[in-house]
């Protein structure tokens, strides 16, 4: 069974940087492609990430590429996302979703576990 648990939210500046990560405590990590997604106020949920199993591919939505890095850890079930230069339109809960594909997927219902989200807030 999946179970996902986020950390390393917080307050940040513009321009700063934080590193958010996703444990699978239930140890079914193998096989299954992970994702990050984020829901701002007022907002729906959107994709924001992926890693494929084990981690070949990679994909971004536009606003945080070059800017965003997903990676994950097998042998630790974790996936993590490193998010620099941020800024203040990046203020949104962030979930770890894992989907069984095993390629790379950007959208949720791809995903068939969530975390319960983690708060990032970055101020001007």
């Amino acid at each position: 069974q999946v179970q996902l648990v986020e950390s390393g939210g917080g307050l940040v500046q513009a321009g700063g940087s934080l590193r958010v990560s996703c444990a699978d405590s239930g140890r079914a990590f193998s096989g299954f492609t992970m994702g990050w997604f984020r829901q701002a106020p007022g907002k729906e949920r959107e994709f924001v990430a992926a890693i494929s199993w084990p981690g070949g591919s990679t994909v971004y939505t536009d606003s945080v590429k070059g800017r965003f890095t997903i990676s994950r850890d097998n042998a630790k079930n974790t996936v993590s996302l490193q998010m620099n230069s941020l800024q203040p339109e990046d203020t949104a809960v962030y979930y770890c979703g894992a989907s069984t594909y095993t390629s790379v997927r950007t959208k949720q219902t791809d995903y068939a576990y969530w975390g319960q989200g983690t708060q990032v807030t970055v101020s001007s």
